[in-house]
């Protein structure tokens, strides 16, 4: 007889700019975030937590860009993963990701709840300039994990579908002096500036300053620019704005980096 354990387990498999997959686990489902890998690389991330394609059992979608979807149709139709995604974002990932049985595809409406197995998944949007941008907040045994990146400010609305989360994995994408002084053409600088772009370091950390609650034991920083960004910048930047504004680093819950490459070790919530 299987032994049944509570809560969620998760691994940050990849976040970055070059690629993006989170893995979310319970007694009953396995599930990937996207992936915005190869279905190679994908693969070999899993493996180093223990786990294979063979024992997932879908795919939730957050927006089409190809740091997102890159290997979405691959494990798919591989694998025969059921993919789930608002019907936008169908629409826009569809010639990205290739052909995906009708069976296999879910429509998950921004704002809507979803029980997938014994996961209770609230979807929620964002502001970013895909077509309609949204991310999760996975629920199970009175414990919650929020994912929210690829936005370019927090808005009053998510702070409340947000709060007061067990774990999260929140953007810190870009150090604003490296993005400013970098080699990026005037109009990315402004696209990653702006409300539909990136939180940089200090946004990030500010907005957690007004989500982070009692709950609260680990927050993962993802999203981090390769070009404009680096793991000690933005750790030291958040940790500051958090520290100054109160909070319990170190104390009431860690602050980890995330990788673009390595997984996060498996944990629970």
């Amino acid at each position: 007889m299987a032994i049944q354990t509570e809560g969620l387990k998760i691994s940050i498999l990849a976040s970055g700019s070059s690629g993006n997959v989170t893995y979310i686990e319970s007694d009953k489902k396995k599930l990937l975030v996207d992936c915005g890998l190869s279905g190679k690389k994908a693969t070999a991330l899993l493996s180093q937590i223990g786990r294979t394609p063979e024992d997932l059992d879908g795919i939730l979608v957050t927006h089409e860009h190809r740091d997102h979807v890159h290997g979405v149709g691959v494990l798919a139709r591989k694998y025969n993963l059921d993919i789930y995604a608002n019907e936008k974002t169908w629409s826009a990932m569809s010639p990205i990701i290739g052909n995906i049985k009708m069976e296999q595809k879910h429509l998950f409406e921004m704002g809507r709840t979803m029980t997938i197995g014994d996961i209770d998944i609230q979807s929620f949007g964002v502001s970013h300039d895909a077509i309609a941008p949204q991310f999760y907040s996975f629920h199970k045994d009175n414990k919650s994990f929020v994912m929210l990146t690829d936005t370019g400010y927090v808005s009053d609305r998510m702070r409340g579908v947000v709060a007061n989360a067990d774990a999260y994995l929140f953007e810190s994408n870009h150090d604003l002096d490296m993005l400013r002084m970098g080699r990026y053409p005037w109009s990315l600088k402004q696209r990653i500036l702006g409300d539909k772009g990136h939180l940089s370091n200090e946004d990030g950390a500010l907005a957690l300053c007004d989500v982070i609650g009692d709950n609260t034991k680990r927050i993962y920083l993802g999203h981090l620019s390769k070009d404009n960004n680096m793991k000690a910048i933005a750790h030291d930047t958040v940790d500051s704005i958090l520290r100054e504004k109160g909070k319990g680093v170190g104390e009431s819950f860690t602050l980890f980096d995330t990788d673009p490459d390595e997984p996060s070790l498996l944990f629970s919530i």
